[in-house]
Formats: C-alpha cells, sequence, structure tokens
C-alpha cells in the first residue's frame, strides 16, 4: 500500500526557461499564470513554443509525491522525460501526446489519461476541487493521480511503465497559446 512505502515530499520549482512567453510566475517560483501578453523572457531552446506549458527543474527518480492546485478549466498535470520537444508544430510537444511524456488533463470537470496521443476517459464523479496528488515510484514504474479534497484522495489513473530516466514534473495551462487569446489562470505546487 501507499502507507507502507517511503515516499519523498517536498516543493517542486518551476523551470522558467522552459516555460512558454505567456505564462507569469510568483517569484518562488511555485505559482504560475496564464497572461495575456508574452513576458519578455529570453530565447531559450527548453522553452516551449506553441503551449502553455513548463517543465520544472528536479528530475525525479524515486518514489515521490506532489499535489497540484489550479484555478480554470483546462489543465494538464503530468511528467516528461528531459529531452521532450519544445518546438514542435502541432501537438506532438504537448504533455501526454508523445512518447517522452505522461499526463492527467482536466477540462470542465472531466479527466482524462494521456500517453502517445491515447487518452483514457476516467469516470469520476466532479470534483470541486481542483487538486490532485501525484505518486511517482520511478524505480515499481507506476505513476499515480488522485482527486484531492478534504481529507479523501480518489483514484484517477495509474500508469504502468517502465522508465528509463528521469522524470520532470509539467503542467499546462489552457488551449494553444501561439494561436489564440488567453485570460488568466493559475495553477500552484
Amino acid at each position: 500500500s501507499l502507507a507502507e512505502r517511503q515516499w519523498t515530499s517536498g516543493s517542486l520549482t518551476m523551470d522558467v526557461n522552459t516555460a512558454h512567453s505567456h505564462l507569469s510566475f510568483s517569484e518562488d517560483k511555485l505559482r504560475m499564470t496564464r497572461m495575456a501578453t508574452a513576458q519578455p523572457y529570453p530565447d531559450s531552446p527548453e522553452r516551449f513554443t506553441d503551449w502553455g506549458q513548463v517543465i520544472c527543474k528536479e528530475g525525479l527518480s524515486a518514489r515521490c509525491y506532489w499535489e497540484v492546485e489550479w484555478t480554470g478549466e483546462r489543465t494538464g498535470i503530468g511528467v516528461a522525460y528531459k529531452g521532450i520537444s519544445r518546438k514542435a508544430k502541432g501537438n506532438e510537444s504537448v504533455l501526454g501526446y508523445n512518447k517522452q511524456s505522461w499526463s492527467l488533463r482536466y477540462c470542465h470537470g472531466k479527466y482524462t489519461a494521456w500517453y502517445n496521443r491515447d487518452d483514457a476517459p476516467i469516470s469520476v464523479p466532479y470534483f470541486n476541487s481542483k487538486r490532485v496528488g501525484v505518486f511517482l515510484d520511478w524505480s515499481a514504474g507506476s505513476l499515480s493521480f488522485y482527486a484531492v479534497s478534504s481529507n479523501t484522495m480518489t483514484h484517477l489513473h495509474t500508469f504502468h511503465v517502465q522508465f528509463s530516466e528521469p522524470l520532470y514534473p509539467g503542467f499546462r495551462l489552457g488551449l494553444s497559446l501561439s494561436h489564440s487569446g488567453s485570460e488568466g489562470r493559475g495553477a500552484k505546487t
């Protein structure tokens, strides 16, 4: 059981060098907001160019747990190998739409799990709480997502994968930012 294992929990730091230019961050890099205008970030080969995404500085290869909370009606939470494409056109660089990442998407009260463009709809009741807990057991090849509300955790989905390199937590806010307007949205780790 999860309670019987030893888990590491701590803060994750979003890597601004990977962030889309329409994402803004708190000083401690624990919160991000989707902005209507581009931020004055320097060019970086690590930066996502088409999607409102960011990955964290910390690569994980142990037993870890973190929580994500958001506002708004569209978000993605996941993990990626360091080599995930940042500049690909179309959906190739979206978390969960390639062989380099796994994600849980939330859209208007519904959750969907994604890997390599394959989606698995998740049948759970609508949750008022927009908070998800993520359990990673890297050596066991398990990545689990739970809806968190009050004192309850409801299992949403588990990916079973033989991971081959460290995983970087990643976050996505809204739709493509290169092709549409945007409004403020927030997420925090």
